[in-house]
């Protein structure tokens, strides 16, 4: 199937268009918008502007608040709860780094942990806006059983995703690990059930265990690097569900399956002043030199988060790729709502 292609700048207008006339205040259908066409223009199109419908679905049955009475408590010199009140996890992760941001720079060290929330998509976005002040951005978030434990058969855990940003001199692009502690997110899954597209045989599993290709089958992806993805899995639910108060694996309400119910999801935000260590600008010009150095080895090394910056770039010029089945869905959303459809490059 071909590709539409979609001007950034309209995408983000488009988007917040929808959001609002759902109900969501402008500024933050705005905020909503703009992270999912970064992140599409990334080239993560597992958390990018595909997952608008879902949303849009979300926002329709109540399970994500429109308008959430979110809530911050400091609960110590250098910590706090931000309670997210059911709101929409982009809005409440944004909140949560600008309040890490805050501690930080007045305390060292800056944390938050986030409850009541929902999915937050692609958590680079937070570690990112955390660098770009001059910090370093550490961000863990979970979600619902969508993972099998090593040498099991049934998910358990969610894909369970980390993410740490380390600034460098162009504070445009830091370094930075986004990754799932799953083999893929399961959006990518769900990206290829809507294209009806094949998977490659070792990423996941169907209902009795056994390797799929057929993503309508798959109904559990794999830990990555075995028994390693299924370990930080592990740690990472609890320091996101019970640290905050709320659920862990097979107890959290699930996304795709579960619309009408709110998801009460938890994430944990970290910010450290390098100025009170080493300093920030010898770990910047250290990080851009390890940078330079590493790449003298082969023309191909790319640092982590580079290729985000690579795909930022392409798509940027030539538009962000929207598939037939996705364009057809934000058609129907633009009816539905009574929005101007998508115009395409």
């Amino acid at each position: 199937m071909s590709d539409f292609l979609l001007d950034s700048i309209h995408c983000i207008e488009w988007a917040t268009s929808v959001f609002s006339k759902a109900g969501v205040p402008e500024d933050q259908a705005n905020q909503i918008g703009s992270s999912l066409a970064e992140t599409s223009l990334w080239g993560i199109d597992s958390h990018g502007i595909a997952r608008i419908p879902h949303y849009l679905n979300r926002f329709a049955t109540g399970s994500i608040s429109t308008k959430p009475n979110i809530e911050f408590s400091q609960t110590g010199n250098a910590i706090g709860n931000l309670h997210g009140d059911d709101g929409h996890g982009i809005v409440l992760m944004h909140k949560a780094a600008d309040h890490v941001i805050d501690l930080a720079k007045s305390a060292g060290v800056g944390v938050v942990g986030v409850s009541h929330s929902s999915h937050c998509g692609a958590i680079g976005l937070y570690t990112r806006k955390i660098t770009r002040t001059g910090l370093i951005g550490i961000a863990f978030t979970h979600s619902d059983a969508l993972a099998v434990p090593h040498l099991g058969n049934k998910a358990f855990f969610g894909t369970n995703p980390i993410s740490i940003g380390v600034p460098t001199e162009n504070s445009e692009e830091p370094l930075c690990l986004d990754m799932a502690t799953s083999i893929v997110p399961w959006n990518y899954i769900m990206n290829a059930r809507r294209e009806e597209k094949q998977v490659p045989s070792s990423l996941g599993v169907d209902a009795i265990g056994q390797d799929s290709t057929n993503p309508a089958e798959i109904v559990a992806v794999k830990p990555m690097a075995l028994h390693k993805g299924y370990a930080m899995a592990f740690i990472i639910d609890m320091l996101c569900g019970p640290l905050n108060g709320m659920n862990f694996g097979p107890h959290i309400t699930s996304m795709y399956q579960q619309l009408d119910e709110k998801r009460k999801l938890g994430s944990l935000v970290l910010a450290i002043d390098p100025e009170k260590l080493g300093g920030l600008s010898f770990l910047t010009m250290a990080s851009s030199a390890a940078i330079a150095m590493v790449k003298t080895q082969g023309d191909q090394i790319l640092f982590p988060g580079e290729p985000e910056y690579i795909s930022a770039r392409k798509r940027s010029a030539e538009g962000i790729p929207v598939t037939e089945a996705l364009a057809a869905e934000f058609s129907d959303w633009s009816s539905r709502l009574g929005v101007a459809k998508p115009v395409y490059i």
